[in-house]
């Protein structure tokens, strides 16, 4: 594969690279691409990270990058999640989330075989490097930046937190050093740790990104968009300049289950979501159903959407390019009844080898005992 074919694999459906420049140098010197991503354990999965993200992993892995996903149950335990027990969180991570992801990857088309699972404890364990590498992490970045960096936990900036919170951004940033990551991946709400490693890089005596000519060199960042989550914001509408605000405020939340779509979900589950979604007629800035579209459906190769309708309302139509389905939204020549069932249908089709995955007897069993876990 050419060098610009494993650059537009690399770079597509994204939301931002840091920076195009690094990515194209380290690809056109031959340096060895290796990624990772890391996902706290905190529940079921949804599209965001079960579909859209596995998908940029296929990209990856097609475009010759050695690809990881980090199970970060240091960084679970830290923030909370699952009760903030240890021991339950190490379970559900090798347990439920890791065949979750490996689901996921099969629905993109991809072979979990090719994909590295790391388990933060075990990378943790007895590696004094790793510690050291957070310490001189943190050595090189100030104390109110860290403050503003606790976003990435989900958490808003200027709130009340326990001292632990504080060491999970530069436990980040030293994920990626200590593994020899120069390709770190994650939605954009994780933005603010990537430009703390990119920042801090060049200065790291312990555990730096080394070039093939044994040169420091920045990890280079590539961030996914995040899914909107298919609830009514809590004001509509809202002014323009709001947009922006309300696009961040209101992605896809496993908090809120009608609000997304877990990777194993029914056909009937499916439907019922989607029939109940936002989805004002001709709106298209702010849209969870198109933002699925564009995102999900849209970002697969060869994709097209099938509506089907009665002749009196326009007849069956078949949409292959998001631009073609936004433009006839946008004019109303697309009722959002039935944008939504194609959408339906559409991911009732992509999510069919999780649902058989988690028919498994092992597998489900998985599930029902994280389903248990978070009823209590």
């Amino acid at each position: 594969m050419d060098s610009e074919k494993r650059f537009e694999l690399i770079t597509r459906n994204t939301e931002e690279i840091l920076t195009e420049a690094d990515l194209r140098l380290y690809i056109e010197t031959g340096l060895k691409l290796k990624h990772y991503i890391g996902f706290e354990i905190s529940g079921k999965i949804h599209l965001g990270t079960g579909l859209a993200t596995m998908s940029k992993l296929v990209d990856f892995a097609n475009a010759d990058v050695d690809v990881s996903i980090f199970l970060a149950d240091w960084h679970t335990w830290i923030n909370d999640k699952l009760g903030g027990k240890k021991d339950v969180i190490k379970k559900i991570a090798e347990g439920y989330f890791k065949e979750g992801l490996k689901a996921g990857i099969k629905c993109a088309g991809g072979k979990p075989e090719k994909v590295k699972f790391v388990l933060g404890s075990e990378l943790y364990k007895n590696h004094d490097e790793y510690w050291a590498t957070v310490i001189e992490v943190s050595k090189h970045t100030t104390l109110s930046r860290i403050m503003r960096s606790i976003t990435i936990m989900g958490r808003k900036e200027g709130t009340s937190i326990d001292f632990a919170k504080l060491i999970y951004p530069p436990m980040q940033v030293a994920d990626i050093f200590f593994q020899g990551i120069n390709l770190a991946h994650a939605g954009i709400d994780q933005r603010k740790a990537h430009v703390i490693a990119r920042e801090v890089a060049l200065k790291m005596k312990i555990s730096p990104l080394l070039d093939n000519d044994g040169n420091k060199i920045k990890p280079v960042a590539v961030h996914n968009p995040l899914l909107l989550g298919l609830s009514k914001p809590p004001v509509w509408p809202v002014a323009k300049e709001q947009m922006k605000e309300l696009l961040s405020a209101m992605k896809m939340s496993k908090s809120q289950p009608d609000s997304c779509i877990f990777i194993h979900d029914s056909p009937e589950e499916i439907k019922r979501k989607l029939e109940n979604a936002f989805c004002p007629a001709g709106e298209i800035e702010f849209n969870p159903v198109l933002n699925w579209a564009k995102h999900v459906i849209f970002a697969r190769d060869d994709a097209c959407l099938d509506v089907e309708r009665p002749a009196r309302f326009g007849g069956n139509i078949s949409y292959n390019s998001y631009e073609e389905l936004e433009k006839d939204f946008a004019e109303k020549r697309l009722h959002p009844l039935d944008l939504k069932n194609a959408v339906a249908e559409k991911l009732i089709e992509i999510l069919k080898p999780a649902r058989k995955h988690f028919e498994k007897p092992k597998v489900k069993k998985m599930l029902d005992e994280l389903e248990a876990l978070t009823k209590m």
